[in-house]
């Protein structure tokens, strides 16, 4: 269980998106800037990464996150911050119209079945 000044919460969500096109650009040092981005948020956001697996061509992020934050909030913070970070490093991805499709996944869990996700999303090695 998580707290912040005037909640206890056990809030996790499964996040999933994908890059345009579902381009298989994720992979190398862009992967390794995307992991460390991602990690970089969270703390921002005051969220826990339960869990992160980036394969080349999505990303399955399991988060525990502060109520005052909806689902949308989340997706939008990570997927904007890491599209202007990745996109200003990496010029290439500037020929893309947008670094990620506009959908995404977006599951909750509670304690009992974290733990499942977790051992999901470790196994999730295309």
């Amino acid at each position: 269980m998580e707290k912040t000044r005037y909640a206890h919460y056990n809030i996790n969500y499964h996040l999933v998106w994908i890059p345009k096109y579902r381009r298989k650009v994720l992979v190398g040092q862009i992967k390794a800037d995307l992991e460390i981005a991602i990690h970089e948020i969270a703390e921002k956001l005051g969220a826990k990464i339960v869990s992160l697996e980036v394969q080349p061509d999505h990303i399955h992020l399991f988060v525990s996150a502060p109520p005052r934050y909806s689902p949308a909030n989340l997706i939008n913070a990570f997927k904007g911050a890491t599209s202007h970070r990745l996109r200003n490093k990496y010029l290439h991805l500037k020929s893309l119209p947008s670094m990620w499709t506009k959908t995404y996944y977006v599951g909750t869990a509670g304690n009992v079945s974290a733990e499942v996700i977790k051992r999901y999303i470790e196994e999730c090695q295309s």
